[in-house]
This record gives structure tokens, C-alpha cells and sequence, in this order.
């Protein structure tokens, strides 16, 4: 939870190419069951190049990545600089411990838009292209040997809508079981 008590969008990112990072616009418009409009990764089928590579037919389990505005703070006393939409999100959060999320969870987004939570990201070796060094601040293994992503999660567009800076973020679990996230 962030000091204020509310969880909320802090920026939005899109970009029409595939790059690594996305400039931060405005608004973003999430279209059910396709992703952000005018996004490169949004699509019914997988668009991310190296899963069009393995089957272009695949459903799109990451339409929209989301990132917590707390791991930029926490890069920056690591000696990295990362502002919203440069590790390529779409919705960078303020209040929500992502990763920690169980799959399925939705995050209701402004008014309408509704995300849910397929998985986490598992950060590409583009990472240290973009900054040195930044991939092993990104992934790593916990003292159990365990390997640790904090790349944020990827979700699907379950309910479409608006998404500006300053939407409040509400988090629904899901019924039953509570199942951790796994990479997508």
C-alpha cells in the first residue's frame, strides 16, 4: 500500500514498434481480450517476436505488462535511472506488490478496465543492452536457490476502458485456491 492508502496508476506507455522501452503518453485505451490499442504487443495471438518465432498461433497471455513504480525507486539507490515505460510496461503501479499477486488476479484500473494477471515477465538480455548490469538487478535467486523475476507481471485484457495517470487500481483475488504466478 502506498503512504496515502490508495494503489494507482502512475503512468501509462505504448508504442506502435517493437522497442525495447515505450514513451509515456497520456492515456492508454485496453481492449478486451486484445491489449493495449496501438501497442505493438497487442493482438488475440502472441506478438512478442520470439514467441511468434515458436508459434505464432499461441493466445496473447501478455497484452499488458505492469511494473511497480517501487522497484524504480529501489533500482535508483542500485545505481540504476529507470523512469515509466522504460523497461517497456504499459501501466506502471503505485501500492500493489505485483510479483506476489496470485495468477488470475484483476486489477481493476480507472473505471472500467479490467486486467488479469497471467504471470510474470522474465527480463531479456535487451535489459543490458538498455542499461549494464541492470538484468541482474532484475532476476536473480532468493536464499532457497529459488529464481526470483521482479520484471513485473503480464495480464490479459479482460474488460476494456481508460486507463490515465492517477486511476485508482483495485486488486480482486481470485475464489479458491491462491496459485503463485509462473513466467509467460
Amino acid at each position: 500500500m502506498n503512504p496515502n492508502g490508495q494503489n494507482a496508476v502512475v503512468s501509462v506507455s505504448r508504442d506502435d514498434r517493437h522497442r525495447f522501452s515505450k514513451p509515456a503518453v497520456e492515456s492508454i485505451r485496453l481492449v478486451a481480450g486484445f491489449g493495449v490499442e496501438g501497442d505493438a504487443h497487442a493482438g488475440a495471438t502472441v506478438q512478442h517476436r520470439y514467441r511468434v518465432a515458436r508459434d505464432p498461433t499461441a493466445a496473447n497471455l501478455t497484452q499488458v505488462h505492469l511494473i511497480p513504480a517501487e522497484l524504480f525507486a529501489e533500482l535508483t539507490t542500485l545505481g540504476h535511472r529507470v523512469a515509466p515505460g522504460e523497461l517497456g510496461e504499459n501501466v506502471t503501479t503505485l501500492g500493489i506488490d505485483l510479483i506476489h499477486l496470485p495468477l488470475g488476479a484483476r486489477l481493476h484500473l480507472g473505471t472500467d478496465a479490467v486486467v488479469q494477471i497471467t504471470g510474470l515477465r522474465s527480463p531479456c538480455s535487451e535489459i543490458n543492452g538498455y542499461q549494464k548490469g541492470l538484468m541482474k538487478k532484475l532476476s536473480g535467486t532468493d536464499s532457497a536457490g529459488q529464481v526470483v523475476r521482479r520484471a513485473g507481471v503480464m495480464g490479459i485484457v479482460v474488460h476494456g476502458g481508460t486507463v490515465t495517470p492517477g486511476d485508482e487500481i483495485r486488486v480482486e483475488l481470485p475464489a479458491g485456491d491462491q496459485l503463485p504466478l509462473g513466467v509467460v
